[in-house]
């Protein structure tokens, strides 16, 4: 049983997309902010100093920003779930928790938005 906790952080991504479920949200593209942690064995990296012995948060952030560019949800957590699916393509990825905040989307707060966490099956 793998009881590491290491972790991969993205914090603060910001990436434009059509997102929302009202016709005025639709019309443009909206910022949105990513914050994801993955939860991963990085032992091997750890010891061998080696990027293929780790979680590329290079590319994953790549595939994340193509995704969401390029998508058209209506809900935030449904765009979560795109990108928890992402992060956990690689079966070195154990747990992610995905967090996606629309600024300014409500008046007099900072960002709405919600967070899940996805395991491995």
């Amino acid at each position: 049983m793998n009881t590491r906790a290491d972790r991969i952080l993205i914090n603060d991504l910001l990436v434009r997309c059509v997102i929302g479920a009202r016709e005025s949200e639709r019309r443009d593209r909206q910022d949105v902010v990513i914050n994801i942690s993955l939860q991963a064995d990085l032992g091997k990296a750890c010891a061998s100093d080696r990027l293929e012995d780790s979680i590329d948060y290079r590319d994953l952030k790549k595939r994340v920003v193509r995704m969401v560019e390029g998508s058209s949800f209506q809900l935030v957590e449904k765009l979560a779930e795109e990108i928890a699916r992402i992060c956990l393509e690689d079966p070195r990825a154990l747990e992610t928790t995905v967090r996606v905040e629309k600024p300014l989307s409500l008046r007099f707060a900072r960002s709405a938005g919600v967070e899940i966490t996805r395991r491995r099956a």
